[in-house]
């Protein structure tokens, strides 16, 4: 009888001074009734009741935890609930600007030709009888799209071959000389520039080489290179720092030159790490609007040619259509328009980062056993 009680008796010793598993839970329920309560009192809305029941939260589970598990176990559950805390107020801003685009923007993505038409043509008296009258709201995005892309594209074939280069160098051949050391300094310079400094030096730049008052899209996209180097030969630097020196012995030990080495076996190790940096500067200027104003104008028209003309960008359209409605009367149809763009350029960022976890993917230096 008494063998038979034992391993009874020593599993209820293992857990004695423990919570029990539905103690955040509890606690959690509680605080949720305690804290809506007291701001029914005081005058209700959801923020405060989240943060007085967060709040509310934590003195429960450690004091709980204090009185039955210690002191020790108090301060974990302490030091768990600020770091889970903190990752929730963080989290906030991002969900809260992702519901709001999405609640907002989606009507104006649905809206027929929306994304295959542009604003050429379309009138104040458009949108005062799509608001009057419940006809569809006229006008696209297709001219500004074609515009982002284009500068874009045309800045990240700029940038990436000069920043990845000069990351190469630092790392490669720099060897904390004078030059080397230069070139990081004005990089950590360049890294903190404003984006209208940049955009003011392309146009002084085209000024003095083409001509007073030129806007093109190749002008823009010189802006938004000055803006996206810094950022690539940061982040290539830092990747090629941490493939490991044994690798380059070893190309070295088998004869082979240095500049094959760095081609055929330090770029392919870090190239996870140097898609990801150069998605995070396609990322950093594909929303920038001072640079693009200053540099490239405004159109309503389609314009294939980065080189000749004023182009739209969606950052440009979304500032237009807010600041000066198509129909001052009449704003709505603009706001519409101006939160659909906003929606396209936060899923353009997403498509770049999942084209950039695929290219990391593809060409990662391949493992076997």
């Amino acid at each position: 009888m008494t063998s038979t009680l034992t391993p009874v008796r020593k599993r209820s010793a293992l857990t004695k001074g423990q919570l029990p598993k539905l103690a955040p839970y509890v606690v959690l329920v509680l605080a949720l009734v305690v804290g809506a309560a007291i701001m029914a009192v005081i005058g209700f809305n959801a923020f405060g009741w989240g943060i007085v029941s967060a709040i509310l939260f934590t003195a429960g589970l450690v004091g709980w935890s204090a009185a039955v598990e210690g002191g020790r176990k108090a301060k974990d559950k302490l030091a768990t609930c600020l770091v889970v805390g903190s990752f929730l107020v963080a989290l906030l801003p991002l969900i809260s600007v992702i519901l709001t685009v999405l609640i907002n923007g989606l009507p104006g993505l649905l809206d027929p030709g929306f994304l295959s038409t542009s604003m050429n043509g379309v009138t104040g008296a458009f949108d005062n009888k799509s608001v009057e009258q419940g006809a569809p709201v006229m006008g696209g995005i297709y001219h500004a799209l074609v515009g982002t892309i284009q500068i874009t594209l045309l800045a990240t074939v700029i940038s990436v071959p000069v920043g990845l280069l000069t990351a190469v160098y630092l790392v490669e051949y720099g060897e904390d000389r004078p030059l080397a050391r230069a070139i990081t300094f004005f990089v950590d310079v360049m890294t903190g520039i404003p984006s209208i400094v940049a955009g003011l030096f392309a146009a002084a730049f085209f000024f003095a080489v083409v001509g007073p008052g030129t806007k093109t899209g190749a002008v823009a996209a010189v802006a938004l290179s000055v803006l996206m180097i810094p950022v690539v030969v940061r982040s290539s630097e830092e990747m090629l720092k941490i493939v490991p020196n044994e690798l380059r012995e070893a190309a070295y030990a088998l004869g082979v030159r240095k500049w094959r080495t760095i081609l055929k076996v330090v770029i392919p190790t870090a190239i996870s790490g140097i898609a990801s940096g150069v998605t995070l500067a396609i990322a950093r200027v594909i929303g920038e609007t001072a640079p693009i104003l200053v540099t490239a104008g405004f159109a309503t028209s389609i314009n294939t040619n980065v080189f000749s003309g004023w182009m739209a960008s969606l950052p440009t359209f979304i500032y237009t259509q807010i600041l000066n409605p198509t129909s001052p009367s009449n704003p709505d149809p603009s706001s519409q328009r101006a939160w659909g763009a906003a929606l396209v350029l936060i899923i353009l960022v997403m498509l770049l980062n999942l084209g950039a976890r695929l290219i990391a993917r593809i060409f990662a230096p391949k493992t076997g056993r």
